[in-house]
């Protein structure tokens, strides 16, 4: 047993000496805007898009095709979150909205619809050995960056989720590095709520 475990930690520790110059600039990017995200600071756009254009080409060579795809959905939302924080910047109105239980339940609902979607899709048309899972990741993901867009609180209690999800998958297929990585990204998304949801308490209450 003691020597699986040290034939493990041999294992571990080559591959993270192996680890390309593309997935720790993904790394990097991502850990930036994350954080930029909790500050509400609106470079955090353009820092990812320099973050899903590299994840994109990491994901794609380690055959995790339904996150590989979600990185080109994250580049359309970047672009468009960066757009409409630019726009409300402008009027100085960048309120936090909370969804209300009906919505919210709707949101599962749809997420959980996407997620076998996604998951039939990738077992059926692609070489992928985890297509639920990584359909099930990518639905959650996609829902989650869309209510962020909209700067919906509840967007970071999805992300908690799935960083939670994503550590193991990431460590099993061999992406030690960005299995870290998203073990920083959940601290990252629990300070973000705390954040964000400190910030809607002091918003004013519409009449």
């Amino acid at each position: 047993m003691i020597l699986l475990a040290l034939s493990i930690w041999q294992h571990i520790v080559q591959e993270f000496f192996n680890i390309s110059p593309l997935e720790w600039l993904g790394v990097i990017a991502t850990i930036a805007c994350v954080y930029l995200a909790a500050q509400q600071n609106i470079w955090n756009w353009p820092v990812g898009i320099i973050s899903v254009t590299t994840y994109c080409i990491v994901f794609y060579r380690s055959q995790l095709f339904g996150d590989a795809a979600l990185q080109i959905y994250f580049l359309g939302t970047s672009i468009y979150g960066w757009y409409f924080w630019l726009k409300k910047d402008k009027t100085k109105d960048k309120p936090i909205v909370s969804l209300p239980l009906s919505d919210m339940l709707i949101v599962l609902f749809g997420t959980a619809m996407l997620s076998y979607l996604l998951g039939l899709f990738l077992e059926r048309y692609t070489p992928t050995n985890v297509p639920y899972i990584d359909g099930f990741c990518t639905a959650i993901s996609f829902m989650a960056q869309l209510l962020m867009t909209r700067k919906v609180l509840q967007n970071w209690a999805l992300w908690i989720f799935v960083d939670i999800c994503y550590v193991p998958l990431y460590f099993y297929k061999n992406l030690y590095l960005t299995s870290v990585l998203y073990i920083i990204l959940l601290v990252l998304a629990c300070m973000g709520h705390l954040d964000w949801r400190r910030e809607y308490k002091k918003q004013p209450v519409k009449a």
